[in-house]
């Protein structure tokens, strides 16, 4: 006979076995205890892993997505052959100011040499040549800066000849690259936390007092059981002749 007695203030739980032989209730006492201990530890990793499987799925989803933004960022990089459009454009806007300002200069310097020389003059000539070669290049700087083409390759990617359409593109990827790092990092710190939620909501059974072996046998109660068995035929007979003297003297 196993009886189970659990005390919901302490938590401590009381088990009791009742055998015809000492040796048997310890038997069956080890084999509950070895039981219960492999139940609550298979249902605790149980809890557990599944409490980190979903914590690791997420950060194995976000790796491969941070993966692929650095490649298509690494990608970008080896066909552009620029590390960054955005200082890229910076120089294409000193550069082009720089021929402006030599342009204006050149003009100016025209407009003083007129004053003082024929049309034909060679000084006159080599400056035409001079503000006619800044204005091409001028020209070219500005187009590839702000006006450029763009170049299809395959059914779906776009390469930009212009400076702001790669820059644009480039912004794109830098964008996904660091909302998939973020996306990452959120995701270590969720696993790292779902860890320490498994470790401290882990369930464990503690054996405060082993199964120890009975020194005397406590049941049956021999003499107990005899009296109230004697107790219980005496009342028996009382309540039979009771009821024959009832029975006869009505009669």
């Amino acid at each position: 006979m196993v009886t189970v007695n659990f005390d919901h203030t302490s938590g401590i739980m009381n088990l009791q076995i009742k055998a015809f032989v000492p040796e048997t209730a310890q038997k069956v006492a080890n084999f509950v205890v070895m039981q219960s201990e492999k139940l609550i530890n298979e249902l605790s990793i149980s809890a557990r892993d599944e409490t980190l499987r979903v914590a690791q799925s997420e950060v194995a989803s976000s790796e491969i997505r941070l993966y692929g933004s650095r490649a298509a960022l690494r990608n970008y990089r080896d066909e552009s052959q620029e590390a960054d459009p955005v200082e890229g454009a910076k120089l294409a806007a000193q550069l082009v100011g720089s021929l402006e300002t030599q342009l204006v200069q050149l003009k100016t310097e025209l407009s003083t040499a007129l004053t003082q020389m024929g049309e034909n003059t060679p000084r006159v000539r080599v400056m035409r040549s001079k503000i006619a070669s800044l204005e091409e290049q001028l020209k070219h700087e500005r187009q590839r800066f702000g006006r450029g083409t763009t170049i299809k390759q395959g059914r779906n990617a776009v390469q930009f000849a212009d400076v702001a359409g790669r820059i644009q593109e480039y912004e794109g990827l830098q964008t996904q690259n660091e909302f998939a790092e973020r996306a990452y990092t959120s995701s270590l710190v969720a696993l790292e936390k779902a860890r320490v939620d498994a470790a401290a909501k882990q369930r464990y059974l503690a054996v405060f007092i082993k199964p120890t072996l009975s020194e005397f046998a406590q049941y049956p109660h021999r003499i107990m059981t005899s009296l109230l068995v004697l107790l219980g035929s005496v009342l028996t007979w009382g309540i039979l002749v009771m009821g024959y003297y009832n029975i006869r003297d009505r009669n």
